[in-house]
């Protein structure tokens, strides 16, 4: 089958109809927007592609500019899902493409405005690609590949279309383009086509990746409290630990909730779990930067200090036992107060692992606990 302009148009509309439909199937999987906007702009595609190859076979259902529109109009859906894979919000400027567009078919279909409708057409697809690349920067954050190569693939297939746009003003002069009309279409095509297959991959990529990073970060966070579970704790912890100096030592908080079986037998086991979670955010409003927390599991929390002094751990642990119990006085009516027990570890040099500072911790916590509870005990971890 020859490589002519109506091969190529088959071959657009069957690549946007399966680009549409799979990144509708993905969005049917993960309910994210930018692949709805995304399979929304490749749909417009292949109805405007469907329009251009019936014109080219003679049935002239409809206005040139009406299907060549559409193309406008399905990398505006590009850049709308664009803006919302980045949290982004578009200006209004952007909207008014429409009433350009509408401007646009209201001129006459002759050979005078032919030119000058090319290129409004042309700037306002590169306008949008251009844009919809701009946004995808890092913006001081790693990108994942797939999020890199759409980038790209729109800065180029963006460039593209301004170049599209400046060839006839600017050669127009000096060159009979109408001579190279059937080589500037089936360039075009061709380009076209290309850009649908590598957008299509780059987008259903980010979007996959970051799925993959959604589904790692709810691995790592405990369901109740979202703060990192005991496995998370053990994978982050080590790149912490190994930091301590004895002129810069880190800390380990372990902290429990005394009387906590109080509130669960007296109020019930979702007063104990809005205890566990009103615990969790005053941990987190106090935590101080390059630190990390953790629920170990039931009413047992860990913070670990990346900078710390007994005199910072003692006031850390005061400042979470004065909230905890000030909070949990007035939500819950006990025989004996609902109050945080708190041990603290200093270590000046990388512990053997951190199940060593944990038990350190531990038995911190005992003597805080033996001492009456509602306390903070810190100990040095051995040299």
């Amino acid at each position: 089958m020859a490589l002519d302009p109506s091969t190529i148009l088959i071959l657009t509309t069957a690549l946007a109809a399966a680009a549409a439909l799979y990144l509708a199937v993905e969005w049917r999987s993960v309910r994210e927007q930018s692949l709805l906007f995304w399979s929304a702009g490749f749909a417009v595609i292949t109805i405007g592609s469907t329009l251009a190859l019936l014109r080219s076979h003679g049935f002239l259902l409809i206005g040139i500019w009406f299907a060549n529109g559409l193309l406008i109009g399905a990398h505006w859906l590009f850049l709308a899902g664009v803006a919302r894979f980045t949290q982004v919000r578009l200006s209004r400027a952007w909207y008014l493409i429409a009433l350009v567009w509408l401007a646009m078919l209201l001129l006459p279909d002759v050979a005078a405005w032919s030119k000058l409708m090319f290129v409004i057409q042309s700037l306002l697809i590169a306008g949008l690609t251009l844009r919809a690349s701009f946004l995808l920067r890092p913006h001081g954050v790693s990108l994942s590949v797939g999020a890199v190569q759409l980038r790209y693939v729109l800065l180029v297939h963006g460039l593209f279309y301004l170049v599209k746009a400046g060839v006839p003003m600017a050669l127009d002069a000096f060159v009979d383009l109408a001579a190279f009309r059937g080589e500037v279409i089936q360039i075009s095509l061709v380009e076209g086509t290309i850009a649908i297959m590598l957008i299509a991959l780059s987008m259903t990529g980010t979007e996959r990746h970051r799925r993959e990073e959604r589904i790692e970060q709810i691995a790592a966070r405990d369901p109740l409290t979202a703060l990192y579970n005991r496995r998370a704790l053990f994978t982050r912890a080590p790149e912490l630990l190994k930091l301590a100096t004895p002129d810069s030592p880190g800390a380990l908080l372990l902290i429990d909730i005394d009387n906590f079986k109080q509130v669960n037998d007296l109020h019930g086991h979702s007063a104990g779990d809005k205890l566990l979670v009103a615990l969790s955010e005053i941990i987190r409003s106090a935590l101080p930067q390059d630190a990390l927390a953790a629920r170990l599991g039931g009413d047992e929390f860990v913070i670990l200090l990346r900078v710390a002094s007994s005199d910072s751990v003692v006031t850390l642990g005061n400042g979470l036992r004065e909230a905890f119990g000030q909070m949990a006085q007035q939500a819950f009516a006990t025989p004996k107060a609902v109050t945080l027990s708190v041990g603290g570890t200093l270590f000046e040099r990388q512990p053997a692992s951190l199940t060593s500072l944990l038990d350190l911790g531990d038995a911190a916590l005992y003597e805080s606990k033996r001492g009456g509870r509602d306390s903070v005990r810190v100990v040095l971890a051995a040299a």
